[in-house]
């Protein structure tokens, strides 16, 4: 269907190995989407929903062994193991190639291989790059023409070049004893073999957005980020935009599309969702960091996803999406728990079994998820599909801490940044199996979609800060401070406007600031608490904003366990932590 000779010889090989019945192109076109659709209930794989209620909605289950992204089946396959680091699983490329090259034998026989021409980033962009995902589930190519944009539109963008990211996907027989998802790095190559689910098979995702993309950064000059990126626009009119790296369960999404508080609302502030997951961010003419989303939809998780804790997410599911793993309604609309809205009187759960409200086991999968178009969102921002991006001013990182972090600080400059990103972390709750408080280091919530070694990772970002004339300030946060009884001090949602609100006026020269031991600090009269003073009282902020110097100590050790995994760590990061220490007075 399309003539550009790399793709097709590529293609016709892969197809010689998998062995499907046909082969199809996809264009992206409406037609195609109905017809496919139309494929995809006939077959019982998805089920159309109810279409008063939920215009243009799909459902779909996974099988239960095949619910959540398998990061011990996840391998990156560099010549050297040394290149992978000691973060990542690794298989050498020969290794890896043989291994799912058997697997991928005849994996399509009976079946169709889908042809998926898709652009990560705006049409127009130069910071674009394509994909071609060949794959027998058109659960992924329906997902994938939300996630992407997809079709013509990148066979037009790729025209006759060679070079595009190559990947390979077969369901296989959905044995976890055959599941593996490798990255090719050097390659531009992914091969996903054994999974229907999302991050696994949606091969646009993290594996070429963040594992693919970082090595490409890396290589080329650039940052592929697991960040979200929002804009706060003032009163002025003027736009202010932010990118912001947390690990699960800390709040991303809801930031990215957070409403701001009543008392800015009023005067006239408000917030615009770019991104809600990643970030592909390059220097800029003007000197700035400039930031593009390369994705066209968010892939969610459904539970806790409400009008009160993220209204413009839930907004957004309204029409046009794929639910996955959640409850099925008899009137066929969908429910999980966490929504905000009484449960059905009964239903049917995840795996298809008849559920009520009683049911000893929960009705959707803890990571039942939603895809949905990102132009549906109500905050979605003008500049979302901009060629160029938009400028940066402030990253942030964060996590979950209980004690150690306090509710905002800024690093006192890029370097001192990249410490405080490459030492984030959060503490297990009782949510999470094994022991409560521990803390899981995910620096820059990367540490499982960086393609390369993660100390040169680090390497690369001290690199860009010398390389960027005007760099963005970078802040850490932390939302989840708690009191004596484990109870949470900062209100947090929407809330986090107000942290966010002092960060860009530091970015601006608009705020003071105290110097800790730590970073830059806001005196408490610095944020403001206009209509919850009765929630959050001087003394709480005072709480919010103190350092502990013994659970700092206890933080400096906890760092230095982490640090002792790599053989390529920087020297600066080193560096940092002994200034710290000396700050500490330890």
């Amino acid at each position: 269907m399309y003539s550009n000779k790399a793709v097709n010889d590529w293609v016709n090989e892969m197809a010689k190995l998998t062995k499907p019945d046909r082969l199809v192109w996809i264009d992206g076109s409406e037609e195609e989407r109905e017809r496919l659709t139309k494929e995809a209930c006939d077959t019982g794989e998805m089920l159309l929903l109810n279409q008063e209620k939920l215009p243009g909605c799909l459902y779909h289950r996974t099988v239960p062994n095949d619910v959540a992204r398998v990061e011990q089946l996840t391998f990156i396959c560099t010549s050297k193991k040394e290149d992978a680091g000691p973060t990542n699983n690794w298989m050498s490329p020969a290794d890896a190639y043989d291994r799912l090259g058997k697997l991928f034998d005849g994996s399509m026989k009976g079946r169709t291989m889908y042809a998926i021409p898709y652009l990560m980033g705006p049409a127009a962009s130069p910071f674009s790059k394509v994909g071609i995902e060949l794959t027998d589930s058109v659960y992924v190519v329906l997902n994938m023409r939300i996630m992407t944009r997809m079709g013509k539109v990148a066979m037009d963008y790729l025209g006759d070049a060679p070079s595009f990211v190559k990947g390979l996907h077969s369901k296989a027989d959905l044995n976890p004893e055959r599941r593996f998802i490798c990255h090719f790095p050097e390659d531009n190559t992914i091969w996903s073999i054994g999974s229907g689910y999302g991050g696994n098979v949606l091969l646009g995702k993290k594996c070429f957005s963040l594992r693919i993309g970082s090595y490409l950064g890396r290589t080329e000059g650039w940052m592929a980020e697991h960040m979200l990126i929002l804009g706060v626009e003032s009163p002025d009119g003027s736009v202010d935009y932010v990118a912001a790296a947390f690990p699960s369960a800390c709040g991303k999404t809801n930031l990215a599309m957070m409403i701001p508080p009543e008392y800015a609302s009023k005067k006239g502030y408000k917030v615009w969702t770019v991104g809600d997951d990643i970030a592909w961010m390059r220097i800029g003419a003007d000197g700035r960091l400039w930031a593009v989303n390369p994705e066209a939809g968010f892939f969610g998780v459904a539970p806790g996803t409400s009008m009160k804790s993220n209204p413009n997410a839930l907004l957004t599911t309204q029409k046009n999406t794929i639910f996955t793993n959640v409850v099925l309604t008899p009137e066929k609309t969908v429910w999980w728990e966490g929504m905000g809205v009484d449960a059905p009187e009964s239903a049917t759960d995840w795996k298809g079994n008849p559920w009520t409200p009683s049911s000893p086991e929960k009705g959707a999968h803890p990571n039942s998820r939603f895809t949905a178009p990102a132009r549906q969102c109500p905050c979605i921002s003008k500049e979302w599909e901009n060629p160029n991006g938009v400028p940066i001013s402030a990253i942030l990182f964060g996590g979950r801490r209980a004690k150690v972090a306090p509710l905002v600080y800024q690093s006192f400059d890029w370097e001192h940044g990249v410490f405080v990103g490459a030492t984030m972390g959060s503490e297990t709750t009782a949510a999470a199996a094994g022991q409560v408080g521990v803390v899981r280091r995910d620096p820059m919530a990367m540490l499982p979609f960086c393609g390369y070694n993660m100390g040169d990772y680090f390497a690369h970002w001290l690199e860009m800060g010398k390389a960027i004339p005007k760099p963005p300030k970078i802040f850490n946060v932390n939302w989840f401070r708690t009191d004596a009884g484990g109870k949470f001090i900062w209100p947090g949602y929407g809330e986090n406007f107000r942290v966010v609100k002092w960060v860009l006026d530091r970015c601006k020269g608009a705020a003071g600031a105290d110097e800790s031991a730590i970073g830059y600090m806001p005196k408490p009269e610095d944020i403001d608490v206009t209509g919850i003073e009765d929630a959050v009282s001087a003394g709480t902020i005072k709480d919010l904003l103190s350092i502990d110097k013994d659970s700092w100590a206890a933080e400096i050790e906890s760092q230095n366990e982490f640090f002792a995994k790599f053989d390529r760590l920087p020297a600066e990061v080193r560096k940092q932590q002994a200034a710290l220490k000396a700050r500490l007075g330890l």
